[in-house]
């Protein structure tokens, strides 16, 4: 797909990743809207880039995602890119850890219900585009699952496999369905300061961005990118190898 001359709708796009997806469409002269839980992180991108539309939309919630559907098609009736971006990184421990189902079911809810959801709400407006796209972002962590985060790396992994078979369910449309697969990236994923030892963002998202735009479906950068690639084996030995130096040997 082509970055520029697009109607854009990302999901938690007021900062991260999210907001470097939206600055680069924008600089390809893309109209972008960004959607996130939160007011005063949507009025900051939006001093940064008085360009952006924004609204406040809580995607784990089913209304607020009919309510967001209904509202990009109606003011934006040429919207034709949908990026499923929004998501959390809880480190839990789910056999230990005697938690309320709700914090799990939130996880679950923004990670995964949302996305597919909102492929479904939109599919059939992006159909009557004359280009459209759907931009799933995943991570490396769905091939290479790490135990200090089981239930993010399962939503990842589920939705790296609905992509795949989106892909298929809509390839004599004119709807294209690509996959973005981060690393750890430099950004407040989880919690301030647990990724300052990831890939720098600018350098993430200039490389990601570019490789769509030269027609690639799938993409990830430096250690996602070898895991995305590799074999079977190869990412289990490295599964293993990250668990076992993360927790000790245990």
């Amino acid at each position: 797909m082509k970055l520029a001359g697009n109607t854009v709708l990302i999901t938690g796009g007021a900062s991260g990743i999210g907001l470097a997806i939206a600055q680069r469409f924008l600089q390809a002269g893309s109209t972008v809207l960004v959607c996130g839980r939160r007011e005063d992180k949507l009025q900051e991108a939006q001093q940064q880039h008085p360009q952006l539309h924004t609204r406040v939309c809580d995607v784990a919630r089913e209304s607020d995602r009919i309510d967001l559907v209904h509202w990009a098609t109606q003011n934006f009736p040429h919207l034709n890119v949908l990026v499923n971006n929004a998501g959390i990184q809880r480190r839990v421990n789910p056999v230990e850890t005697q938690e309320p189902w709700t914090e799990t079911q939130q996880e679950l809810a923004i990670n995964l219900e949302a996305p597919i959801h909102l492929c479904m709400l939109f599919a059939e407006h992006l159909k009557q585009q004359q280009k459209a796209a759907i931009i799933n972002v995943t991570s490396g962590l769905a091939f290479t699952p790490a135990a200090f985060a089981p239930i993010y790396c399962a939503t990842k992994a589920a939705l790296h496999s609905f992509t795949v078979s989106l892909r298929f369910l809509l390839s004599k449309t004119n709807v294209e369905v690509l996959e973005i697969v981060p690393p750890a990236v430099n950004t407040d994923l989880g919690g301030v300061g647990l990724h300052n030892f990831g890939e720098p963002l600018d350098a993430f998202a200039d490389s990601v961005m570019q490789r769509l735009d030269q027609g690639e479906l799938e993409v990830g950068y430096a250690s996602s990118e070898e895991r995305r690639l590799a074999s079977r084996q190869e990412n289990d030995a490295f599964s293993e190898h990250m668990n076992q130096r993360m927790f000790g040997g245990s």
